[in-house]
């Protein structure tokens, strides 16, 4: 059973959902631009025989506030997850970012490394460089909120060709303000050309495992080998799958993750 819960932060609330046993490891789940923590659905059922899972909807995103002070940088995102996570009781938990969810995972990493014992990065982009070009499917604001088929061409590139976007997807992208949409990925562009992912990850320290669709049209596939510049760092191609393997592909999606989990849940046991 789903335990939904909104937590009043400064700024604005959060909306958090919890599934799995509460005295088990913790894996967080980040979802990406656009969406909402029911982008893990497919997912979270595959998880929590083992693990305690924790999906929070980023600030404008899914049922979360749009943040008072109109601050949607990724530092100030990763602060306000960690303030949620000490709410719920979390003292260690490996963190699993999907897209640019990876981002606000890696910067929870880099403002507290106590708390993040191992990341996870879905189909993160490792630095500008690696991007594919956007075609025509640019929603105009002016038009706002859009309709279904406008929705589904914009996020057609987020999954492999062919495949048929979830409704609740282009429901929830369409309960966004454009503002929301507009300053989340800039805030995106802005983390990642500060400084490269690959570059601050080296500098953490933390157990990575990425897991990328060898079809993303968003992400060149081949940048995820960017990632092996972090040392220990264990990378993964899904063949078939495209930007979005926690919906196209979830059982070897979750088998990656629980096998890189049990590895490093059981070395946080050790060390405590």
């Amino acid at each position: 059973m789903t335990e939904d819960s909104l937590l009043c932060l400064d700024h604005g609330d959060l909306h958090v959902r919890q599934d799995g046993p509460h005295g088990a490891s913790v894996l967080v789940l980040l979802h990406g631009t656009a969406t909402s923590s029911r982008s893990w659905d497919a997912l979270v059922p595959l998880l929590t025989t083992s693990h305690r899972v924790i999906r929070i909807d980023l600030p404008g995103n899914g049922r979360s506030a749009e943040p008072a002070d109109g601050d949607y940088a990724i530092p100030e995102q990763a602060r306000r997850i960690g303030t949620a996570l000490d709410r719920l009781g979390v003292e260690h938990a490996i963190v699993v970012g999907h897209s640019s969810g990876g981002y606000a995972a890696t910067a929870l990493a880099e403002h507290r490394p106590h708390l993040v014992t191992a990341l996870v990065l879905i189909n993160t982009g490792p630095g500008m460089e690696a991007s594919i070009a956007p075609g025509s499917n640019a929603i105009d604001p002016a038009h706002w909120p859009p309709t279904d088929e406008q929705i589904r061409q914009f996020a057609s590139t987020g999954f492999r060709a062919g495949y048929q976007v979830p409704q609740e997807l282009v429901d929830e992208l369409r309960g966004m303000t454009f503002h929301a949409l507009a300053a989340a990925m800039q805030a995106s562009t802005a983390y990642l050309t500060q400084r490269a992912l690959p570059d601050r990850l080296k500098t953490l320290g933390k157990p990575l495992q990425v897991i990328f669709g060898d079809q993303d049209r968003r992400w060149l596939p081949s940048s995820a080998a960017d990632y092996h510049a972090v040392p220990g760092a264990k990378v993964e191609l899904l063949p078939g799958a495209g930007h979005t393997p926690i919906l196209e592909d979830p059982p070897r999606t979750a088998a990656l993750l629980l096998s890189f989990a049990e590895i490093h849940t059981a070395r946080t046991s050790e060390a405590g």
